[in-house]
């Protein structure tokens, strides 16, 4: 398939957004984040009053800090609602999904979202690996779904991975390329796959670098730094899951393994021990690094 970009038929009116957001997790407030500094207005949802108030907290922080290093645009931070509702999203323009890469329950989310959102609303998955169209069988109008996928720190990260699936509108993927211009991204579009691009090479390259470890080949500090001197990757593989979260990332290898059959992707011992302890990564302050103190 030849390189192909999300092109918008919009203009970059960023007034003219709403943004509703699934998810107050890392990737949740990450997108919030993006949106906010860019002047479009975010209605965060999640299910927990807790989980909300950290996240202001943390979307707080993530805007101070875009600020500080200049990825934010010279236009008025727009304002941010949080909610337990999920009703709460009817009037978006746009929505996202950011919950957990568990099948079922993105599901349940987006089949209860796109019953509460008008029609000609663009329902976008911030997914990992699972696929658009297994997800688009349970929406109303899987016309409307697309897929991005984000990366970590959005705010950071120019570039933005579009899935289309097979149901996917025209509307919908420019509609999707008028809010990525507004946000600041770059985009590049590909058709629908478990894992899509950067996953299937990241995850199995993540999970081959623990099992690396675990053996007793390498360290952890010597596997990552011959990935970037080597071949130049930005922070070596095992930070990059920190980074991610080990456990976003052991779903996402499940998700691999069980559709792809691909033995590399079936979560190594380490992996599954570190989540099982409760060290995630930098969210949690400690994952194959320590962090000292649980990362914002």
């Amino acid at each position: 398939m030849a390189r192909r970009t999300v092109r918008s038929t919009m203009g970059t009116d960023y007034t003219a957004h709403r943004l509703a957001v699934i998810g107050a997790g890392v990737m949740g407030t990450n997108i919030s984040t993006l949106a906010l500094g860019h002047g479009v207005p975010v209605t965060l949802v999640d299910l927990d009053d807790a989980v909300l108030a950290q996240a202001r907290t943390t979307i707080r922080q993530k805007l101070r800090h875009a600020a500080l290093v200049g990825a934010l645009p010279d236009r008025p931070q727009a304002e941010l609602t949080t909610t337990t509702s999920l009703a709460d999203i009817a009037d978006a323009t746009s929505v996202v999904e950011a919950v957990v890469e568990i099948a079922e329950t993105k599901y349940k989310v987006l089949a209860e979202a796109s019953s509460l959102v008008r029609p000609g609303t663009t329902l976008i998955s911030n997914t990992s690996c699972i696929s658009i169209d297994e997800m688009a069988a349970h929406v109303a109008r899987p016309e409307e779904l697309v897929g991005t996928h984000f990366m970590n720190p959005s705010y950071m990260i120019k570039m933005v991975e579009v899935i289309r699936g097979s149901a996917t509108s025209d509307a919908v993927l420019a509609g999707v390329g008028d809010l990525l211009t507004v946000l600041g991204r770059q985009s590049l579009v590909i058709n629908d796959s478990t894992g899509f691009v950067i996953n299937r090479l990241l995850h199995p390259l993540i999970n081959t670098a623990a099992m690396l470890v675990q053996e007793g080949v390498a360290s952890v500090e010597v596997v990552d730094g011959l990935l970037e001197g080597c071949l130049g990757h930005a922070t070596g593989p095992l930070r990059t899951g920190d980074l991610i979260g080990l456990d976003n990332l052991v779903d996402s290898l499940q998700v691999l393994y069980e559709r792809r059959g691909d033995e590399s992707c079936k979560p190594c011992d380490l992996l599954l021990e570190k989540v099982r302890e409760g060290h995630h990564g930098r969210k949690t302050g400690r994952g194959f690094y320590d962090y000292g103190k649980v990362a914002s």
